[in-house]
């Protein structure tokens, strides 16, 4: 008691001083705690919609994990404050107000980047919950904390009278010779990064990538997986794969087709100016598809060639191919009918046999296909082909 009553004499505490600091404490704990219930009390009577927003989320599930301690101890950092502390104490104060509010503000930012980036990830994505938390969305939760605790123990090293420039540069330079050891993982990891936030394809996408072509099966943080048509797995490095053109067929929502069908040059004019219209009709008649046109492009010694444009309206290769089958059947009957051949025009093939040898002393010898000398000189000989 004699300590502390000479500790009280030495910071010059008078008793109305310090019963006001005592009220001053239990009347900011009465505030926080009672403003802290109100505003949890709020959030749970939001509707259901509200109550799945991010915003809400993040407020919600962050505040429920304000312990009672963090308000004890700003209600005591509240009532020393109303007092008129000599120094060293008025300094040490401050610190413990930096320190308390610091700590407790990255506490909020720790639990807030979490649910947030969930939050993200999970609307970004198609999937169930388990298939979107990912390794790599773990790793970038895991970035954003980390940077969040060392951004705070910089600023209480600092509060404290700590020069931390020295420290910070050392940690640049370390950083800068870890990251030339290692930077093929580190592209690699950041990749993994960059395709977790833009999501240019997903797990079950079906992408083209230079030369080969497959199924995302994993995307981990080094390497993607993808399961080729022949069915081997193909791995390969997710900076690799992001330095190329992906083509994601996944997510097309129309196919544009384009063919052609030929027919024989000695068709008449007008039987072949009727097949545009009678390929609109074949072609219009299918269902999920739009077509766009249909004309004679071109004329030439060996056939006359048309060109069909349709837009298939689903992306599915399966009903493409079978109307695109449908098509082609309908188009063979449609020649048929109208007595158009597909095959090519004839082509007169002349044949003629080789001049009759000699021999070096220049006499005549007869050719290798003659019976005797003498034989009268090869006739040509036309042929159809």
């Amino acid at each position: 008691m004699n300590n502390l009553s000479q500790l009280f004499a030495s910071l010059d505490i008078t008793l109305p001083n310090a019963l006001f600091a005592v009220a001053a404490t239990v009347a900011s704990y009465a505030l926080m705690h009672g403003a802290l219930i109100l505003f949890r009390r709020r959030l749970g009577q939001l509707s259901e919609e509200h109550q799945h927003r991010t915003i809400a989320q993040v407020l919600g599930k962050t505040l429920a994990h304000t312990g009672v301690f963090a308000i004890v101890a700003t209600s005591i950092l509240i009532g020393l404050s109303v007092l008129d502390l000599p120094e060293p104490w008025n300094t040490r104060l401050g610190h413990l107000w930096f320190f308390t509010l610091g700590i407790q503000i990255a506490a909020f930012l720790h639990r807030a980047v979490k649910i947030g980036a969930r939050r993200y990830f999970l609307s970004h994505g198609r999937g169930a919950v388990d298939d979107q938390v990912t390794v790599a969305h773990t790793v970038v939760i895991w970035l954003l904390q980390t940077t969040v605790w060392v951004v705070f123990v910089l600023a209480m090293l600092s509060n404290l009278g700590i020069n931390v420039t020295t420290f910070v540069a050392s940690l640049g330079i370390g950083g800068v010779a870890i990251a030339l050891a290692v930077q093929n993982i580190l592209g690699d990891l950041f990749a993994s990064m960059s395709i977790a936030v833009d999501k240019p394809f997903e797990v079950g996408d079906f992408i083209t990538v230079n030369n080969f072509s497959g199924t995302v099966e994993h995307v981990g943080l080094k390497t993607t997986r993808v399961r080729a048509l022949g069915g081997e797995q193909i791995i390969v490095a997710n900076a690799e794969l992001l330095r190329n053109t992906v083509y994601n067929y996944r997510r097309m929502s129309t196919r544009r087709i384009v063919f052609t069908l030929r027919a024989s040059p000695t068709t008449p004019r007008e039987l072949a100016a009727r097949v545009p219209e009678m390929l609109r009709e074949i072609v219009a008649k299918h269902d999920k598809l739009r077509f766009d046109r249909a004309h004679l492009k071109t004329l030439d010694q060996n056939w006359i060639e048309y060109e069909i444009v349709y837009t298939m309206l689903d992306a599915s290769f399966d009903l493409y191919m079978d109307t695109q089958q449908a098509i082609n059947l309908d188009a063979m009957q449609m020649f048929e009918e109208l007595g158009i051949s597909t095959a090519p025009r004839p082509q007169h093939v002349l044949l003629q046999e080789a001049p009759e040898a000699r021999d070096l002393r220049g006499e005549e010898k007869p050719a290798a296909n003659e019976d005797t000398p003498g034989a009268a000189s090869a006739r040509p000989r036309y042929l159809n082909h």
